[in-house]
């Protein structure tokens, strides 16, 4: 098994759970959209996120809630690249781009990106061999539909074996494209063409995907699964965030992607603390 990342300058410390914190460039993100779109803002954003405990720092220039708006290549490539320029030039940090558009896998990679975190697995013409011609590694996520209607009735036979399958087949595309398996990461895709039940069923048994090898991305931050069963509005999710990244990393995430870093490390180091001492 696994106990690290081999990104293209250094190497991701796996043997403990990891924390990507989020930075949405765009005006509509479900939770902080709008927020940090001055180069400035996002930059100190960046600094506190570091400063909390975060190894990574996953930057999305366009909105993958239920009913977003498509969004260009160049608008976003012109929210993300200048933002992930300026926090390779100022900090120590990996950077992932949270993109499912080919060109813009490409152009960052050659900004810099470390990771790139795409919620459509490469499916979109062109991502296999973006990635494939790079060092990056990949997170392939699961989702069933498309974000603009990926919540009308999703329905599967079985949300565990159906994802399980959905894996299979894109690590063997990947493979085929020449992307080795070491540079491959999976995320599940709560809140993502999923009901409230599912996703609380694919979080108990999160765990089942570890048979695939393979290190395991869980963002559960803030999502409608935390405010629809909590009855939360998305500010007020911290406390439902929080719980659901420790039992995710109790399930087997290597990664844990969210908005509240700091609530969610110090968590993480309670958790570690009764592991180390079990």
């Amino acid at each position: 098994m696994f106990n690290q990342l081999k990104c293209p300058n250094s190497i991701l410390d796996l043997s403990t759970p990891q924390v990507m914190g989020i930075l949405n460039i765009t005006p509509d993100s479900f939770s902080d959209g709008g927020k940090y779109r001055l180069l400035e803002h996002a930059l100190e954003q960046v600094e506190s996120m570091i400063a909390d405990g975060a190894n990574i720092i996953d930057i999305g220039g366009e909105s993958t809630r239920p009913g977003a708006a498509d969004v260009s290549a160049e608008d976003e490539l012109a929210r993300v690249i200048p933002v992930l320029k300026a926090i390779k030039q100022r900090f120590d940090v990996l950077v992932s781009i949270d993109t499912s558009k080919a060109s813009v896998m490409s152009a960052a990679i050659a900004a810099g990106a470390d990771i790139i975190n795409d919620v459509r697995a490469l499916q979109n013409d062109g991502c296999l061999a973006a990635v494939a011609n790079s060092n990056a590694p990949v997170c392939l996520m699961h989702m069933q539909g498309l974000p603009r209607s990926m919540q009308n009735s999703p329905s599967y036979i079985d949300v565990i074996s159906d994802i399980m399958v959905f894996f299979q087949q894109r690590i063997d595309a990947c493979l085929a494209a020449g992307i080795a398996r070491e540079r491959i990461i999976l995320d599940p895709g709560f809140g993502f063409g999923k009901t409230l039940e599912q996703n609380f069923h694919l979080l108990a048994n999160m765990s089942k995907f570890s048979q695939l090898g393979l290190p395991i991305l869980a963002g559960l931050s803030r999502k409608s699964m935390i405010g629809n069963l909590l009855n939360r509005d998305v500010e007020q999710r911290l406390a439902g965030s929080v719980s659901a990244a420790i039992i995710a990393a109790q399930h087997g995430a290597h990664i844990i992607r969210v908005h509240d870093v700091q609530a969610t490390v110090d968590a993480l180091k309670v958790l570690q603390a009764v592991t180390d001492n079990h």
